[in-house]
């Protein structure tokens, strides 16, 4: 039975021009994601994100406007079953020094990668400069990131 899965996540942008991306080892695969994940039930869009970047950058952020919903078909990459419901908002904080970040994409050690099936993620910012569609492995952020590239002209 498909299913649809809904995640949400969020755009953060520091005073210094950089945006906040996870990399990610998932099942085998290297992929580079804005921060957030999967809604869980008896939340709200904004509260699920909220709870997600507290879990994968320990940061309290606002959740501010609305950005992008997915408005194409978009089969999840992991489950060939679950149509996928992106939601992207703007999400600020006065805290983003206290992110720990590394420099480099991908920057694990051997052990958090050795195992197929493991998961390792790490943030990291990418200077507005840098950033392109191509920055992105998931194709919904793809589609986010060239608007916010387009919207804002950086």
């Amino acid at each position: 039975m498909a299913l649809f899965n809904v995640r949400v996540y969020g755009i953060l942008i520091d005073e210094k021009d950089r945006l906040l991306v996870s990399d990610e080892f998932i099942r085998g695969a290297y992929i580079t994601k804005l921060p957030g994940g999967g809604l869980e039930i008896g939340e709200g869009t904004k509260e699920g994100l909220a709870r997600e970047f507290m879990e994968e950058a320990n940061l309290e952020v606002r959740v501010g406007e609305h950005f992008y919903t997915t408005d194409f078909f978009q089969i999840s990459a992991f489950n060939n079953k679950d149509q996928i419901i992106s939601i992207y908002y703007l999400v600020h904080s006065d805290k983003t020094k206290t992110i720990l970040a590394k420099e480099k994409a991908f920057d694990f050690l051997p052990e958090q990668v050795a195992d197929i099936k493991g998961t390792a993620e790490h943030l990291r910012w990418v200077p507005l400069a840098e950033l392109s569609p191509d920055t992105m492995t998931l194709p919904i952020d793809k589609v986010a990131i060239k608007m916010l590239l387009d919207k804002h002209r950086f």
